[in-house]
């Protein structure tokens, strides 16, 4: 536990970060700054980055007077903080005219205290499965090279491996690799949103570019069950996951979904299969639901559709509609989660925990899976429009009257596998068994 506040954290534009002693760090949510409670600080933990942001002064509490002043010493410092974890406060600062706009990660406060990095951020989630440290890239090569000797001819297996796994380092692809938990099924290269956040496609006019390559051909169910059913026979808390960052959306490949679950499900019961979607087709969901699909995470940066729809920009479907895929599917009794971006000063806004607890009575919603919000916070909030955020309850605050409040709803970061779902949620997870 931090004795202080810890000090800002600035960088020089040459890739050296500082202190500036002079200042205590501080954090936004919404437009606007605000001091930290020193128990909200940990660790920055393994896995976590520091940026610098150019074109924008960091905001201080200054150590002698108490106010708020700019660190004129060199540009803004933040925090990306690893998953299983959920920021509280996003860094503070000034946005300067010709600053440019910045790549699509998270920007958590971050301080300095004692020779190590601070960040305000809780662990949301037990389960190990994205750790840095879990991952053995001598095993992953080794893996990879198995997995393409094994599927010469399977074009998914070749993308997984060849751009997910050893170009972008994709976790889960890794975690694919070496043979164990969640396994990544990526099925369609179109999309029926226009999220302007999207990190697999971004205009060519926008000043932002996407991290990845998106999927270019449909995979076949032949493709996919090839690969997924000895995943699911062999791996342990085995989950097959449609829907991934580096394609569309895939209930518009709804068709190739079923037919795969139906053909999957005649060689295994063992494991869950998921899908992660928009969840803009509730028709396409009762169908996979009638298949055997188990689980399914809709993503959503709102529960209110005025904050929805101008970030997903959907084609074709309404916010009502992923409301209606979630009760489909708990209905079915499957597992619903919200993959649910975490924005401190807009989720944690008053209105927004309103709607939010009408979703989770209305959708009857088994878990909130609380991300971080990748995305410029200017750039986001100008885009949809958030010219005022209203009265906020603070994210750690906002966590505390949801889980009081609806006591079955489970929290965390990740798709739960069939053994945590059914059994004890507490227990039954990546990291419990000690296999890493």
């Amino acid at each position: 536990m931090l004795s202080q506040s810890p000090y800002l954290l600035y960088s020089d534009g040459n890739g050296n970060i500082y202190e500036d002693t002079t200042l205590y760090a501080v954090g936004r949510a919404g437009w606007d700054a605000f001091p930290i409670p020193v128990e909200d600080w940990i660790e920055l933990p393994d896995g976590g980055n520091l940026y610098e942001l150019p074109g924008r002064r960091g905001i201080g509490i200054d150590v002698n007077t108490g106010e708020m002043r700019l660190c004129e010493k060199g540009w803004a410092v933040a925090a990306f903080i690893p998953p299983a974890h959920t920021g509280l406060f996003i860094a503070a600062y000034e946005t300067l005219p010709d600053a440019p706009t910045l790549p699509l990660f998270c920007y958590t406060a971050a301080g300095w205290f004692d020779h190590k990095t601070y960040v305000p951020a809780v662990r949301i989630e037990q389960d190990i499965r994205q750790e840095c440290a879990g991952y053995d890239n001598a095993k992953i090569q080794s893996g990879t090279e198995h997995l393409l000797q094994a599927y010469p001819h399977n074009r998914l297996v070749k993308h997984l491996m060849e751009n997910c796994c050893m170009t972008y380092h994709c976790p889960a692809a890794r975690n694919f690799s070496m043979a164990r938990w969640e396994c990544p099924v990526p099925t369609s290269p179109a999309c029926n949103a226009n999220c302007i956040g999207c990190i697999s496609f971004q205009p060519e006019e926008e000043t932002i570019v996407s991290t990845q390559d998106r999927l270019t051909f449909k995979p076949t169910a032949a493709e996919i069950v090839e690969f997924t059913v000895p995943h699911l026979i062999e791996a342990p808390f085995p989950i097959v996951s449609f829907g991934q960052g580096c394609e569309g959306e895939p209930l518009l490949m709804w068709e190739t979904i079923r037919e795969s679950i139906l053909e999957i499900r005649k060689h295994t019961n063992r494991g869950s299969i998921n899908i992660n979607t928009n969840g803009s087709k509730p028709d396409a969901v009762k169908a996979l639901c009638e298949a055997g699909l188990n689980s399914i995470r809709v993503s959503t940066n709102s529960a209110r559709k005025h904050i929805y729809e101008p970030y997903y920009r959907p084609n074709n479907y309404r916010f009502e509609d992923i409301i209606e895929s979630l009760k489909v599917v708990s209905s079915y009794g499957g597992w619903t989660s919200i993959n649910y971006f975490v924005f401190p000063g807009m989720t944690d806004s008053v209105e927004e925990y309103e709607a939010l607890r009408k979703l989770i009575i209305d959708t009857d919603l088994s878990m909130i899976q609380w991300r971080n919000f990748n995305i410029d916070p200017d750039w986001y909030m100008g885009k949809i429009g958030a010219h005022e955020t209203g009265e906020m309850l603070g994210v750690k605050q906002l966590m505390s009257l949801i889980r009081e409040e609806f006591p079955q709803l489970k929290f965390g970061y990740f798709n739960p596998p069939m053994e945590r779902i059914k059994g004890d949620y507490n227990r039954e997870f990546a990291g419990s068994e000690r296999y890493i």
